[in-house]
């Protein structure tokens, strides 16, 4: 089958990586992509938030399946524009419906849902510019340190953490009143803090039925030992040691299920990726967030990992019939470590030509921030390409892992040399 895929990040590369694997895949698309993609599929410019150009370009090339990268067009409505559309009722869309995405697309609807479902969350309140002095007082509640959460898609960056009460009331002013977030900080979420260890888990749910995927940790801030700004994500293990079977047992009866019983309850059509972003606080575990779409860059070292068909997954979800997918899973580990670009998350320059982008053996090379210019691979964005490496324990998939970071050079490059030491 021919099919199109959306995105153009270090996901959407291991997504493609892994499709064009395929025996159901005849012939693959990715929209815009990266160099990486460029290699394996065919690049496509499509600004993928304009619904009709997407629809008049799968019409056009027989696209019998999209699969939705990025969480933007899924909080935007696409499968249901695709759903509602004569045109493309044979054409099958992988990833929830709108209201579904705002699972991801406002903390506070997500927030109601675990509470409606008794699904263990941290306490939080929600305000807006109108009750910011409730807000205040409401602060003067908590304990420090003081979580602050922008309502809506702020690219992996609306989560602030203040350790004392002046900075945070700081913060929430500048989120509600300054809009440090524009739409996305319009209401903000004051939440208890978690103390615990961050795990993410991940399952393909079809709204009724789910399979679970491997679990990964990532490493979001810039600096070593977990310091500095937050970023997208610099590096990620799966899989991760303190996610024991019994652990991961409690996941799945106090979180997956009841949140898709949930979704099934409510009625909410959803066949796509449920990442739930946990904390295990003590042996229990608590969600952080929920994300309707894989993370990046944990994709990159959970896809290599299992060894299933995936189109056939994907086409098993839309067709409601998950429950059928056996999962098999490779017992081995996998890591990725982030190359960025110098500066990044802030200002870092972009267009620096990146060489020596050779795998070596028991490692791939996922592109995220690339693309080719006068066929050289040049960087385009803050974090650049995922150096996953494959190993029987967590040492040895490590040492792949940065032997293939060491080799692959840029001008800015920067990386942090502490991925998975903390396990």
């Amino acid at each position: 089958m021919n099919i199109l895929l959306l995105g153009s990040g270090g996901r959407e590369h291991a997504f493609a990586w892994k499709i064009s694997k395929s025996k159901l895949c005849k012939k693959l698309f990715v929209a815009p992509g990266n160099a990486g993609t460029q290699n394996i599929a065919e690049n496509i410019y499509l600004n993928i938030n304009d619904f009709n150009e997407i629809k008049n370009f799968v019409i056009k090339n027989n696209i019998e399946l999209v699969v939705v990268g990025p969480e933007e067009p899924l909080v935007r409505g696409i499968v249901d524009f695709f759903n509602n559309d004569s045109e493309l009722t044979n054409v099958k869309i992988f990833g929830p419906s709108k209201k579904g995405a705002q699972l991801e697309g406002s903390k506070n609807f997500s927030k109601n849902f675990m509470f409606r479902n008794n699904i263990p969350c941290a306490k939080s309140k929600t305000f807006n510019k109108e009750t910011i002095d409730e807000a205040f007082k409401f602060l003067e509640t908590m304990k420090a340190p003081y979580v602050l959460k922008a309502d809506g898609l702020a690219a992996g960056k609306g989560v602030i953490i203040s350790e004392n009460i002046e900075e945070a009331k700081k913060n929430l002013n500048n989120m509600l009143l300054n809009e440090q977030f524009g739409e996305a900080s319009k209401n903000v979420l004051i939440e208890e803090f978690l103390e615990g260890i961050e795990v993410s888990v991940f399952v393909i749910s079809d709204g009724k039925d789910y399979i679970v995927l491997p679990e990964a940790k990532d490493y979001k801030r810039i600096g070593e030992n977990d310091t500095g700004l937050n970023t997208g994500g610099m590096g990620a293990v799966s899989p991760v040691n303190f996610a024991t079977k019994q652990f991961l047992q409690l996941v799945e009866e106090s979180i997956i299920k009841p949140t898709v019983d949930g979704l099934n309850n409510e009625n909410i059509d959803f066949k796509g990726f449920i990442f739930a972003g946990l904390m295990n606080v003590q042996g229990k575990p608590y969600v952080i967030e929920y994300n309707v779409r894989m993370g990046d860059p944990e994709t990159q070292v959970v896809i290599p990992r299992i060894k299933n068909d995936f189109v056939d997954i994907i086409l098993k979800c839309v067709n409601n019939r998950i429950k059928e997918i056996e999962l098999e899973i490779e017992n081995r580990f996998a890591t990725t470590v982030i190359l960025a670009s110098n500066g990044y998350p802030k200002k870092y320059s972009k267009g620096d030509i990146i060489s020596n982008l050779k795998e070596k053996n028991e490692s791939i090379i996922f592109h995220a921030g690339t693309k080719l210019n006068d066929n050289n691979v040049v960087t385009n964005g803050g974090r650049v390409i995922a150096c996953t490496g494959l190993g029987n324990d967590l040492n040895s998939a490590l040492n792949n892992s940065y032997d293939l970071a060491k080799s692959i050079s840029w001008n800015n490059k920067y990386y942090r040399k502490d991925i998975g030491k903390d396990l």
